[in-house]
């Protein structure tokens, strides 16, 4: 991954994580999502490769 990849690839895991921990347990679980596993599921949104 190159440094541009890299910087757009943390811009999409932090949107991810922040707008997931906007939600209520509740939404969170709805989705099947516990909070624990938001930095997860961001990592794997973002397109990291070493998920």
């Amino acid at each position: 991954m190159n440094l541009a990849n890299s910087y757009f690839a943390w811009r999409r895991y932090r949107a991810t994580c922040n707008e997931l921990n906007k939600l209520t347990a509740r939404e969170l679980n709805d989705l099947g999502i516990n909070r624990g596993d938001i930095p997860f599921v961001a990592r794997k949104a973002a397109g990291f490769s070493h998920v």
